[in-house]
């Protein structure tokens, strides 16, 4: 595999974002303390969604949209209920914890972040229909971020 340059700016805003969300600013939205747990319990599940699902692609895991030359596809885990479930566990871990933070500037970032693995996705998986001709089927039986119940 070889990063091109839209896996480069891909990659780069995803990290200018995490960056961004890291900056505290004081704008609150008034979050009651339960409101402020619940979040608290989503990021967490969001942290250990993400760490399996790490774990799962153990050496297929890379940074950029592009899978790796020697990769498989992953159909089973985490990855039989959704097709991307490190981005899933990125959203839920941003989204609690600004919501337990009570910050309306963490929740916008967490917005962008989400509109960034949208387009990231697209492209992402336009690289993996090339490299894996099940993948199609796949897409069909899985949701993206979360799982396909109906």
């Amino acid at each position: 595999m070889r990063a091109t340059t839209k896996d480069l700016l891909l990659v780069c805003i995803q990290l200018l974002l995490f960056i961004v969300y890291s900056i505290d600013f004081d704008w609150p939205l008034g979050f009651c303390y339960w409101l402020k747990i619940v979040g608290l319990s989503i990021s967490i599940v969001g942290l250990l969604v993400a760490i399996l699902a790490i774990l799962q692609l153990n050496k297929n895991l890379s940074p950029f949209p592009t899978p790796k030359d020697h990769s498989v596809l992953l159909q089973n885990g985490l990855f039989k209920l959704v097709r991307h479930p490190i981005y899933t566990g990125l959203i839920f871990l941003f989204f609690g914890y600004s919501i337990y933070q009570d910050s309306k500037y963490k929740l916008i970032i967490t917005l962008l972040l989400l509109i960034l693995f949208h387009f990231k996705t697209q492209y992402e998986e336009q690289q993996l229909q090339i490299k894996f001709p099940e993948y199609k089927t796949y897409k069909t039986k899985t949701g993206k971020f979360f799982p396909k119940w109906f």
